[in-house]
């Protein structure tokens, strides 16, 4: 960024957030998303996700500080440093979420975005059985599980990750198919797959074995069918330190032990 005029601060309801957020907004004052020049998000991961969800489409900057339980997405807050020089400072991230539509046994398609991962996960106490097919072709004809995900590189290391799924380096163009708890085949691990790649999840005996799907933390119930793909028209930046980007922390990920 070459300048920083407007920042708007949004923080997550966690009380040393809320403190933060005060703190801030007495030295920086006030701004709306729609004003801003870049969005400033207080909290966890999970409050970053919300904010990408809720303002990725204004096209602005988000600058995150870790004031919430996990922060794999956020700076470190340090209350005295000069904001906007952080900010101006930082390098940014390009991130491309993962588009999810999905069809109900009641007929509904529901369309949703993820920036971390899309799950499928068993609702009962069966097995899920799911066939996957890959640019229109099968490529598993049954997978008996708990579930199974699709996770970006960004994502990789959250869900997936502790689903044993493997840590993807950023700017890869690649995705992580990981299943979840795996019966049969037992010895299938997943594939990583090009960005490009059309995912298509079709649940078998679905009122038997019921499946719901979830793009981050949006779940939909009873899914007969599931399609997934990279949405190449929807992009988010987040802003990082230089001395600790994503990139980097995704590396540290992949050589601790």
């Amino acid at each position: 960024m070459s300048h920083v005029q407007r920042i708007a601060l949004l923080s997550s309801p966690a009380e040393e957030a809320q403190v933060a957020l005060a703190a801030l907004e007495l030295r920086h004052g006030r701004c709306t998303p729609e004003e801003a020049d870049v969005l400033v998000a207080l909290g966890g991961d999970g409050f970053m996700l919300q904010t990408l969800h809720r303002y990725g489409g204004l096209g602005k900057p988000v600058y995150g500080m870790k004031l919430g339980t996990v922060g794999f997405l956020m700076n470190q807050y340090h209350a005295d440093d000069d904001l906007p020089a952080r900010i101006l400072a930082a390098e940014p991230a390009i991130l491309h979420p993962l588009q999810m539509i999905a069809h109900t046994e009641s007929g509904a398609s529901v369309t949703s975005l993820a920036y971390n991962e899309v799950s499928l996960l068993r609702q009962t106490r069966q097995t899920a059985n799911i066939c996957i097919e890959l640019n229109g072709e099968v490529r598993l004809g049954e997978l008996v599980c708990d579930g199974v995900m699709l996770a970006t590189p960004a994502g990789s290391t959250a869900y997936n990750f502790s689903a044993h799924g493997p840590i993807l380096p950023l700017g890869a163009n690649v995705m992580a198919l990981t299943p979840i708890a795996p019966f049969r085949p037992r010895r299938w691990r997943g594939a990583v797959l090009k960005s490009g790649a059309e995912v298509r999840f079709r649940v078998i005996d679905p009122h038997k074995r019921p499946v719901s799907a979830t793009a981050d933390s949006h779940e939909v119930r009873d899914v007969t069918e599931v399609l997934v793909r990279e949405s190449r028209e929807h992009c988010v930046t987040l802003l990082f330190d230089p001395e600790h980007n994503l990139e980097e922390r995704i590396l540290i990920e992949q050589f601790t032990v």
